[in-house]
């Protein structure tokens, strides 16, 4: 138990910046964030998804630290050994370019500094920058075990690396090859599938004429018409395919036609790959600059021709267009395509194009030598970990996705032409040609004894590294305690948007390097869009920065606005609204628990003991409204735990919200202050152990205000723990007071009803009004409650009668209840008279307004000239008036 000496003087508003930064030192302090030393506990481990070391905190981010951090301080308070590692990503090709641009500004390029000034250059910029985001996480209250972070570049991730691709590289499943790979012309760099954007672009459909050749080599008459979207690759072109179901092409396949513009001869070639619906059915087959292509050309041993160099300009290959940029090529080969008359004709034309995900460059795909895994005896495992239950996927509807990917998943390109990043293990000798992989370098050839060796100059693709992430982080290729007691982890969160990136990739090597899955669930929020439903763009101008948000509403506001907006895998909208909201309801929880306090004030209040009390029996002599109160705490443990074991922590956050701010605050304080008032058997015992039950029910969600407020509450009561963080979370109180929850619902339902009445008849909210309630099996509880029904409806006198004939008849206004009939005599409510004549001046208005949009519907001229949602709209208006009308004529029924 922990108690402060004496109380403190609680601030009457809650200010985040006076107190967050003070409790997230207080809890580093003390060491809170690290996980328990007790190894008898259930292991509970979170590896952080690391952010890119070039980055800044956005949304995406936040939205992560919030759902994981809500995770790991549940499991914390539950005294699971919880373990929350943060690392950061060295972001290959996003590093490279930002101090590419950083030499750029001073005039230099990384070629003038050379490869191993260059690399000293950024990790000058890295070990400036690295803690930037570091810093950003501990302000959205992050309680990650910062002792244990890990950047991807650090000793042990380099060793597992070069562990796994050396063990990979000598079982064949890494491999050096050609293929065509997407290149990027800015990056200079090869490209995996997933790294390339793709856009619907406007383009065009051009139909090229290749002439027929006889056997001669002479053009005939005839000719097969190619619709290609890129004219500038007819340079590369090896033949012409075409599917054999297309009888147009039949009788040439096996002949040869000239290309336009080169003069080559190429074969006419059949292969049912081909699109017969596509164009004209013939495609040309360019295998240095399409995938589909390569693989035809491959089955039909054709040789790629490259066009078009790494920089996007026409190389030598292209004959006469050598050294032009290939967008201008295109236009000079459609020219020249036209002169000749081979260019039938030019249609509009929407596709895909790919861009590069870092630079937005369009890609281009090339024939290159790079380094590739083979992924297909990899993904089956993975596959059969998914199927069997091993890894759960949250929602479910993302392992459809999965499967559809695995089970068509080509070889992973893992080749970066970069010098930033783990550069790729394999020495080429120069003596003898030997080609070796090595985790340690090593100073000769393993075959002759040569000291000349030179190393592959690619580094890996930066998903690599991040694939051994739940494992390196843990001291793998090494054996440790900590490894064998968190791994397999315990759930992988990130962004339904990386899971081919990432969640998949982690998976394979998981699997293929420890036998066993990473982790045992992947949860996958979604998307966070603006006001309007659209992504979040520089461009647009609509990103927010978590940061700023922090800095007006307050961290919490911002935690609880992003945990509870959107369920697993759902996209959600932000707007300010949303925060303010949530700023309300921080603001609601101090105001709620300083009113607490000031009454607790220097009584000697003791918590509750939840065993003593677990029974309803056992609170059967308690007021009606802590019978209620304590009931619904109950299920609220209840709901909220099963709630956050099954990841629905936006439902856990709504059942909080409600229970706090609409049961304990709107309805339980506000009966609880009758009986401080009347001195009546105190409410005191109860109030606080409600109040200290949810804030610890909410502190994972919103940790600085309720950290806070536990810290004050301390002055006046013993508490169980020094600090929120690590008090234990509210377990399985007891049983639910069914019948204490249908009364008290009987009872708000009335105070609801005579409240509603006043409203619509506008009553001055202090003045009190006479109201009888006839309840009949409900009476004894609604009498019980007469104190709280009085006070909190302003109902003074309050009859109670066993019939509603009881009660008078005439000029009431009344209320129908499942359990009671509320009536309110109109007379010592409003002057009868001044109601009866501004309710009969409403009338008037609106049977005018019927009968002129009654007599505009009935114009034919109208119907039929105006647009239907004109018609519709006024339409909307007349159903409208009418049952304004049907309301004021029972209102005037009411007054007699």
């Amino acid at each position: 138990m922990s108690k402060q000496t004496q109380p403190d003087d609680i601030p009457k508003a809650y200010t985040p910046s006076d107190v967050e930064a003070s409790i997230y030192q207080m809890w580093m302090d003390k060491g809170y964030f690290k996980p328990s030393a007790n190894r008898d506990r259930d292991p509970f481990c979170i590896i952080m998804p690391p952010p890119n070391v070039t980055g800044e905190l956005h949304l995406g981010h936040a939205l992560t630290a919030t759902i994981e951090d809500t995770l790991i301080r549940w499991h914390r308070m539950r005294g699971d050994a919880t373990l929350w590692l943060p690392g950061v990503d060295h972001a290959g090709i996003a590093t490279q370019n930002v101090v590419e641009k950083q030499l750029a500004k001073e005039g230099m390029s990384r070629h003038d500094l050379g490869r191993e000034k260059f690399v000293e250059r950024v990790w000058q910029w890295v070990r400036q920058y690295r803690s930037l985001i570091s810093n950003q996480h501990m302000r959205l209250g992050a309680s990650c075990d910062w002792d244990r972070e890990v950047f991807t570049m650090d000793e042990g991730p380099q060793k597992a690396v070069r562990a796994t691709f050396v063990r990979m590289y000598n079982e064949g499943l890494i491999y050096r090859g050609s293929r065509v790979t997407n290149w990027c012309p800015r990056c200079m760099t090869a490209l995996s599938d997933l790294e390339v954007e793709h856009e619907e672009v406007e383009g065009h459909l051009w139909y090229v004429r290749y002439p027929v050749l006889d056997d001669g080599g002479e053009p005939t008459d005839d000719y097969i018409l190619i619709a290609t979207t890129r004219p500038e690759t007819i340079v590369a072109d090896v033949a012409i395919a075409v599917n054999p179901s297309v009888e147009r092409w039949q009788p040439y396949i096996g002949r040869k036609v000239r290309l336009p513009v080169i003069e080559r001869q190429i074969p006419v070639i059949a292969d049912e790959q081909v699109d017969a619906e596509f164009g004209t059915g013939a495609l040309k087959i360019t295998p240095g600059h399409d995938p589909l292509d390569f693989e035809i050309g491959e089955r039909h041993g054709l040789k790629p021709i490259v066009a078009i160099a790494r920089d996007a300009t026409m190389n030598e290959e292209a004959g006469p267009y050598n050294g032009v940029d290939r967008l201008e090529a295109r236009k000079l080969i459609v020219a020249d395509l036209e002169r000749l008359g081979l260019l039938e004709k030019v249609e509009d034309h929407t596709h895909s194009i790919g861009h590069c995900q870092r630079c937005n460059t369009v890609v281009e795909p090339l024939v290159s030598e790079q380094w590739f895994v083979n992924m297909e005896p990899l993904a089956k495992p993975a596959i059969e970990a998914v199927k069997d239950g091993r890894i759960e996927i949250v929602p479910r509807r993302f392992e459809r996705v999965y499967m559809n990917w695995m089970e068509n998943i080509r070889d992973w390109c893992i080749s970066r032409q970069l010098w930033w990043g783990h550069r790729i293990p394999v020495w080429y000798c120069r003596d003898c040609g030997e080609e070796s992989a090595a985790i340690e370098n090593p100073d000769k050839c393993g075959k002759c004894g040569s000291a000349k060796l030179e190393q592959d100059p690619d580094v890996l693709d930066t998903w690599f590294s991040s694939g051994l992430w739940p494992y390196s982080t843990l001291g793998w290729p090494d054996e440790n305690d900590d490894l064998s007691f968190f791994y397999p982890t315990s759930v992988l969160e990130t962004g339904y948007d990386i899971l081919f990136f990432w969640v998949a990739r982690m998976i394979v090597l998981g699997l293929y390097n420890m036998g066993d899955v990473p982790f045992r669930r992947v949860y996958l929020h979604g998307l966070i869009r603006d006001a309007k439903g659209r992504k979040m763009t520089k461009s647009v101008g609509n990103v927010v920065d978590p940061l700023v948000a922090a800095d007006k509403y307050g961290t919490d506001a911002l935690r609880f606005t992003l945990a509870t907006s959107g369920g697993p895998g759902n996209d959600f909208r932000l707007f300010d609204e949303k925060l303010e909201s949530s700023r309300n309801f921080a603001n609601k929880t101090w105001n709620a628990s300083r009113f607490v306090m000031q009454n607790v004030g220097e009584e000697d209040v003791e918590l509750l003991d939840p065993t003593k009390i677990a029974s309803v029996d056992a609170r059967s002599d308690w007021p009606l409204e802590d019978r209620w109160i304590y009931s619904r705490l109950i299920a609220t443990v209840d709901e909220t735990n099963k709630l956050l074991g099954d990841f629905q922590i936006n439902e856990a956050g709504r059942v909080l919200y409600d229970f706090f701010w609409s049961e304990y605050c709107d309805w339980y304080l506000e009966m609880a202050k009758v009986r401080l008032r009347d001195g009546d058997k105190s409410p005191l015992p109860v109030l606080v152990d409600v109040l200290q039950n949810s804030l610890r029910l909410l502190h994972p969600v919103i940790p600085f205000v309720t950290e806070a407020l536990w810290q004050h509450l301390r002055g006046y009561v013993e508490l169980e723990s020094e600090a929120a963080i690590v008090a234990s979370y509210p377990q399985s109180l007891g049983e639910r007071d069914e019948s204490a929850e249908s009364e008290m619902r009987t009872v708000i339902d009335v105070v609801r009803a005579i409240r509603n009445l006043r409203s619509e008849r506008g009553v001055d909210p202090g003045r009190y009004v006479e109201a009888y309630i006839a309840a009949n099996g409900a009476t004894p509880v609604l009498e019980g409650a007469r104190a709280v029904i009085e006070s909190l409806a302003r109902a003074r006198p309050l009859h109670f009668v066993s019939k509603t004939k009881d009660a008078p008849s005439d000029g009431v206004a009344s209320a129908v209840l499942a359990e009671a009939r509320v009536l309110l005599p109109l007379a010592g409510m409003i002057d009868v008279e001044a109601e009866r004549k501004r309710l009969n001046g409403q009338l008037e208005e609106a049977e005018g307004e019927i009968k002129k949009m009654e007599g505009k519907l009935g114009n034919e001229q109208f119907r039929s000239k105006a647009p239907a949602e004109i018609i519709a709209r006024e339409e909307a208006k007349l159903e409208a008036a009418q049952a304004r009308k049907a309301g004021l004529k029972e209102r005037l029924s009411e007054l007699g």
